[in-house]
């Protein structure tokens, strides 16, 4: 059993924290005054202590510098009524795992508490069956490099599985940064052709006239510079497969000659005059919409249908929520590791800041998020004052011209701008339903009704 402290002199606080807690089954002792919580910390090992931020004498920032001395390995969670505020901000980077909005949701709280517990494996006594749960959550939540319980990913893994060994070619459709070369490598890796060479190509990323020779190769001679014969990508992933990004950026004249390949699997060199005959299997994928570009005839129609055999359609992050938090901890493990950092979570504040973000760069744009937050935090907790959100339109986001001076900006007070707009537009939306509007910005109803006044929404 769980062993809670907890520091409050607010004494209706304190034992309402204390009942509730007793009832989710942790041993809990409380105290009034920090002088006597750091003498109950010197005679018992607490696996975690929940102190207030203001108190009288000594502040909730001494008194967890002073168990992080005592005990370093205790978890401290803070309960303040300004949960982005600069002294809460102190707190991270002295060592405190998450902080709660006074006021704020008790179901909130539960989850910090059982999070905080979760990482000091007390949730889970027995370490082998801790181990098979983790091994099997891994299992069931990735594939092939891709993390998801999304229904629509879930069947998109299904697929994957299916379509491998055909032959037959396959677009993968769906906006930027959805992972659309992650699914063609799934697919390779679990055919037949696996062993063989994976040739990705950006279509849109290279011009045209170099695009050619890059994709069918060269004879000696051929053009200025063309000092030696030299096999295309075509050449070079014989046997194997071939992806190509941004189908839909091809010219005409490429069109044509792509058409060519996929209809006879041969080709020539620029400056060639035998064909060269090749087994390669061809994976495509655009984030346009293909069809109306065959309907103003900016794609040939001829093309498009030999491509699109098998359409797969990867929804837009902003589609798969329940994804993120998923997402979210693959990404700070995988830059903490590389960063050399302690971090291992991200404040419940700061999730909630991701979970209400539409994402116009979708999960590419996720993972620099994340990049940046751990490159840029000095706390073993990620902070909502290190996430660098976009302020595009695009994704239904509100529009915020912030200009940044030599003098510099007040973040927390442009953190709390954002949040408005965003109560408002949603109290707009449910016609000043709260309920309604706590649904559409995914919180409680509690924490939108602290928000409402802290902010001061009308």
């Amino acid at each position: 059993m769980a062993k809670i402290l907890v520091l409050d002199d607010d004494q209706g606080m304190r034992e309402f924290m204390e009942i509730m807690l007793t009832k989710e089954g942790y041993d809990v002792t409380s105290a009034g005054e920090p002088a006597k919580a750091i003498d109950l910390c010197r005679k018992t090992e607490f696996d975690l202590v929940i102190t207030d931020l203001k108190m009288p004498k000594i502040n909730g920032i001494e008194f967890l510098k002073t168990i992080k001395d005592q005990r370093p390995e205790t978890i401290v969670i803070l309960i303040t009524a300004y949960a982005s505020g600069e002294t809460a901000i102190n707190a991270m980077k002295e060592g405190a795992y998450d902080y709660v909005e006074k006021g704020g949701s008790i179901e909130d709280l539960k989850k910090v508490v059982r999070s905080a517990l979760l990482k000091k494996g007390l949730v889970i006594e027995n370490q082998p069956l801790k181990k098979e749960a983790k091994t099997k959550g891994t299992a069931e939540n990735s594939f092939c490099g891709m993390i998801g319980t999304n229904r629509e990913m879930l069947k998109i893994f299904a697929t994957i599985k299916k379509v491998s060994d055909t032959l037959a070619n396959i677009l993968i459709l769906g906006e930027s940064g959805t992972g659309k070369e992650l699914v063609a490598r799934a697919i390779h890796e679990n055919s037949s052709r696996s062993k063989m060479p994976f040739m990705p190509i950006n279509s849109g990323g290279i011009p045209e006239n170099l695009l050619e020779s890059e994709l069918f190769g060269y004879m000696k001679g051929s053009f200025t510079g063309a000092y030696a014969d030299r096999p295309g990508f075509f050449e070079m992933a014989r046997g194997g497969t071939i992806f190509l990004d941004e189908i839909g950026e091809l010219s005409p004249v490429l069109q044509v000659k792509l058409l060519r390949v996929v209809q006879e699997k041969t080709f020539r060199r620029i400056g060639g005059s035998e064909d060269i005959k090749v087994d390669v299997r061809i994976i495509s994928a655009t984030h346009q919409n293909l069809e109306e570009k065959v309907k103003k005839g900016e794609f040939r129609e001829d093309l498009y249908y030999r491509l699109n055999v098998i359409p797969i359609f990867l929804p837009p992050l902003r589609e798969r929520k329940e994804d993120i938090p998923l997402l979210i901890n693959n990404f700070i493990e995988k830059y903490a590791q590389m960063f050399g950092k302690e971090i291992t979570t991200i404040s419940s504040y700061a999730m909630e800041l991701l979970m209400n973000y539409d994402f116009p760069g979708n999960i590419r744009e996720l993972e620099n998020i994340i990049e940046r937050g751990v490159a840029m935090e000095s706390s073993n907790i990620i902070l909502p004052e290190n996430l660098t959100l976009s302020m595009d339109t695009a994704a239904g986001a509100p529009n915020f011209d912030i200009e940044i001076t030599d003098k510099g900006i007040d973040l927390n007070a442009e953190l709390e701008k954002i949040e408005k707009v965003m109560i408002e537009k949603a109290l707009q939306r449910t016609k000043g339903s709260k309920t309604k509007a706590a649904e559409l910005l995914n919180v409680t109803f509690d924490s939108l009704r602290y928000r409402i006044e802290k902010l001061g929404v009308e």
